[in-house]
């Protein structure tokens, strides 16, 4: 019996060394869950200054922005495994001194500040990389079911399980949830030294450029080129341009309207607490249904129907949310916009995959994390403004109004990039 549920989950076509990746990214997503709740809960013990404790949610995404096109050229130079190994480690070393810094009772803002910081450049070189194991390890017409597994243990365990389990401990005691954090990171870095297989990625690229004995000013000179390099196969391929945009643009409405949701669920839907909480799990119960309805879905319905759904979904969503002022109508439009968000993930992970080659998905992949996290950022900064301008529901028609717009624009592109396939051959 069980191992017919491994088989269904996990087929044998993906292999072993894909299980092993799956195993790591749910023991790494559990130990980020604990801290996505006990980070917040530590921040607000030191301080109640609301600009230091948003300097620290600050400081955690910073790096990504700073550091991920770095990230993406040394993912596409060196072993991605090691790499990945490596960041997680980096991470567990910081989260050591910040539990000793607990235990002892030396923690203050400067190290919890800093402890944010540092985790976050871990996290990015982490994230930037792991995107690009996938498809080093699976066939590509598999990579449907590998991205939706994969992201069924970021959904379930860093969403799902890790925050409430994270609370509670550190209820218990403070330094608690950053040591499980600790251990299951280890655990995951542990995991992904099991993988074997995976295929060489510009191996002269990796040879040749990343020589440690040429001087720094080449170095430097190199590594500008290569981001530079990025930049440009992704801008001159029509389809990744466009999904790359795609991104960046629909992060920018969707941020608008989330930066002000804890304000929409009080005023608007006249929420506590729980009621809040209730939304974000109402959206990962979706999340969830709609992983585990992934490939039966892709199996019928083509991927470009699968991205112009998904975009009407989420366009509907923000005017559903901006017409309604009842609980349980928000919730049910928060489950289907959580399974449409993580099939999209699932589908735009699929596609880019399909068609970035080996060596530039680093680089790629980092450029479409920038898109996302940018695009929210600008989007939080809009949607601020509009709610202290109009009221707490503005940002939600900003957000219907511009969605639905962009959408017009880019329906007849997404067919082709769904089916590019031209980079994938070469």
């Amino acid at each position: 019996m069980a191992g017919r549920l491994v088989e269904r989950a996990l087929p044998t076509r993906l292999g072993t060394s894909f299980r092993w990746l799956v195993a790591a990214v749910w023991a790494t997503h559990l130990g980020d869950g604990l801290a996505l709740a006990a980070g917040p809960l530590l921040v607000a013990s030191q301080t109640h200054d609301p600009v230091l404790v948003a300097l620290a949610s600050l400081l955690q995404q910073l790096p990504l922005l700073l550091f991920a096109l770095y990230a993406g050229v040394v993912a596409d130079r060196v072993d991605r495994r090691l790499l990945v190994v490596t960041a997680n480690l980096f991470r567990v070393a910081v989260l050591v001194v910040l539990t000793t810094t607990l235990v002892t009772g030396h923690v203050g803002v400067p190290v919890v500040l800093a402890s944010m910081f540092l985790l976050g450049v871990g996290e990015t070189f982490e994230q930037v990389t792991g995107n690009a194991l996938a498809p080093m390890l699976v066939h590509h017409d598999d990579l449907g079911v590998a991205n939706a597994r994969l992201m069924a243990g970021v959904l379930v365990a860093g969403q799902l399980v890790g925050p409430p389990v994270g609370a509670y401990l550190f209820a218990v005691a403070a330094p608690v949830p950053f040591l499980g954090q600790a251990a299951l990171v280890t655990l995951g870095a542990v995991l992904v030294g099991r993988v074997t297989g995976l295929s060489t990625a510009a191996r002269s690229r990796q040879d040749g450029t990343a020589s440690s004995t040429a001087p720094h000013g080449a170095r430097t000179g190199r590594l500008r080129a290569e981001v530079a390099e990025g930049f440009r196969w992704l801008w001159h391929h029509a389809a990744v341009r466009t999904l790359a945009l795609t991104i960046l643009s629909f992060n920018v409405t969707f941020g608008a309207a989330w930066s002000v949701l804890v304000l929409y669920a009080i005023q608007r839907l006249h929420l506590g607490e729980v009621g809040y909480g209730l939304l974000t799990t109402s959206a990962a119960v979706g999340g969830l249904a709609g992983i585990a309805c992934y490939g039966w879905i892709s199996r019928r319905v083509s991927l470009a129907n699968i991205m112009r759904v998904g975009l009407v979904i989420e366009t509907l969503t923000h005017l559903a949310l901006a017409l309604t002022t009842t609980p349980w109508v928000a919730m049910g439009v928060f489950v289907v916009f959580g399974a449409h968000a993580f099939i999209w993930g699932t589908t735009s992970n699929v596609v880019r995959q399909r068609s970035v080659p080996t060596d530039f998905q680093g680089r790629v992949s980092a450029v479409y994390q920038i898109g996302v996290y940018g695009g929210m950022v600008v989007g939080g900064g809009i949607g601020g403004v509009v709610a202290r301008t109009w009221g707490v529901t503005a940002p939600f028609w900003f957000a219907f109004a511009g969605s639905a717009a962009i959408l017009a624009v880019i329906w007849g592109q997404l067919g082709h990039i769904a089916h590019d396939r031209a980079a994938a051959e070469q």
